[in-house]
């Protein structure tokens, strides 16, 4: 498997909202107040332009697999970044591609002096939870921020060393 890891390009947008919002449905997590209604998950790339912001995608023979990304959503402390849109088609799960893709951008986060990675997730999106805890990833017992995703009822941060 010769897997290439590189930032969105306006391109990947559309193939990118849809591997997000199936990934949604078949987890039946696509409710009001996730990135299934968000505007914004139909052009990422734009969204990425953002200064500190970066989505990673990764492709195989030219076919998109899922992507990763950190953004400095409103209202987090100036020392903490979140980790969003962590999103794989089916056929790419279990290989430790997520894993590879958070790290990257765990490693861009430091290369920037954030501190913290925070992230919000569902219930629904167990196995998810699972590879961020692997990851260092402890829940919390409030949200951070203002990501307006008030459907995400687990919140998650990791210091970055």
């Amino acid at each position: 498997m010769s897997i290439t890891i590189r930032e969105i390009q306006p391109e990947d947008n559309a193939e990118l909202a849809q591997i997000i919002r199936r990934a949604l449905e078949e987890f039946k997590a696509n409710k009001p107040g996730t990135v299934y209604f968000d505007e914004s998950t139909d052009h990422l790339s734009d969204l990425f332009q953002i200064e500190n912001s970066v989505y990673f995608v990764a492709v195989e023979n030219s076919k998109l697999l899922g992507g990763a990304g950190i953004f400095p959503t409103e209202g987090l402390d100036p020392d903490t970044i979140e980790l969003v849109k962590m999103y794989l088609q089916p056929d790419a799960r279990g290989k430790g591609l997520g894993r590879t893709l958070i790290l990257k951008c765990i490693d861009y986060a430091k290369f920037k002096g954030y501190k913290r990675i925070y992230l919000e997730t569902m219930n629904e999106l167990d196995k998810a939870i699972k590879a961020y805890e692997k990851l260092g990833f402890d829940l919390l017992d409030h949200p951070l921020g203002n990501s307006g995703h008030h459907s995400c009822e687990l919140w998650m941060v990791k210091e970055i060393d």
